[in-house]
């Protein structure tokens, strides 16, 4: 199987979701061997982030990398949508800290591209291989990850926030699924309780009605929805079936499989495809990113690479 690239270069414009400034990000094509770099444009000499597990920083509500000081947030989106497709090689330009959040999924990034096809490059694709099982149980929850040998890359997760409006969702993802249609257009979400909280702490600046789900997991009177419309700075919402009225759900389980989309980006940061059967509860980017730095780590030292 051989790497690839894209055709053309791709430009995407929108705001953060926490910083809520303005950004572009830049997709363009890269040599073979060049694998996923980020580039921050707006600084000085404009340094580059190398897109691998070890330069993960923060993780609290999204996935940051940094290296040498420069950071750039909300990568997990993008970095999904390349795996996804299966682009080995891009650069990606970027003039601000944090990746435009666009529609809260990876759909706008992935349906560019899928529309052009790939460019394929004269240079084989390089596999990592998982050779023993292993478990990783997470030390501040109960959330855990078991990682198999497999002769492809494959992976099932559960989620379950104990919330009688999401309940208990699965998700399975392995080549037979469309990445495209089945896991790129789930969005983002978080809870309405937890949006006063996002916003006092100086986040979600770039949250609106257009880029987040959002579950109502308690009872909100509607001092406190008009609190939370103000934050995304909406009119006229009200709760629906458990979920703020902006959006209609395009998959009953959208939580489970944006939860997904976010593995699959977390686990491109290996920096080559990953061969092996992924199994996960109740997992986000703390535990993801984890598990993938003990498995770059074991890459390292015994060099697997196919």
């Amino acid at each position: 199987m051989k790497q690839h690239t894209l055709k053309k270069s791709y430009e995407f414009r929108g705001k953060g979701l926490h910083t809520g400034a303005p950004g572009c990000l830049r997709i363009e094509p890269a040599p073979a061997g060049h694998g996923i770099l980020f580039q921050r444009t707006d600084i000085e000499g404009c340094p580059t982030i190398r897109a691998i597990a070890s330069n993960v920083g923060d993780v609290s509500f999204n996935t940051t990398l940094e290296e040498n000081g420069v950071k750039v947030v909300l990568v997990e989106h993008i970095l999904s949508a390349l795996a996804g497709l299966g682009v080995d090689n891009a650069l990606l330009k970027i003039d601000n800290v944090e990746v435009p959040v666009l529609d809260g999924s990876a759909a706008p990034f992935a349906e560019a591209i899928a529309a052009d096809g790939l460019l394929e490059q004269d240079a084989d694709r390089r596999f990592l291989e998982v050779k023993e099982t292993f478990t990783y149980r997470d030390d501040r929850s109960d959330a855990w990850v078991r990682v198999e040998p497999c002769d492809r890359f494959e992976a099932s997760l559960t989620i379950d926030f104990n919330s009688p409006v999401v309940g208990v969702q699965t998700c399975v993802f392995d080549p037979t699924v469309d990445y495209l249609t089945q896991i790129a257009p789930c969005r983002t979400f978080c809870f309405f309780s937890q949006l006063e909280q996002l916003a006092a702490a100086g986040l979600v600046r770039g949250g609106d009605m257009d880029n987040a789900i959002v579950i109502v997991d308690r009872e909100a009177d509607e001092a406190s929805v008009q609190r939370v419309a103000r934050i995304f700075n909406a009119r006229d919402i009200e709760v629906r079936q458990g979920y703020l009225s902006n959006v209609d759900l395009h998959f009953d389980n959208e939580c489970a499989r944006h939860k997904m989309l976010d593995l699959v980006g977390d686990f491109s940061l290996l920096g080559a495809p990953l061969k092996a059967r992924i199994t996960a509860f109740k997992t986000g980017h703390r535990v993801n990113n984890a598990v993938a730095k003990i498995l770059l780590k074991q890459f390292t030292q015994d060099t697997p690479v196919l």
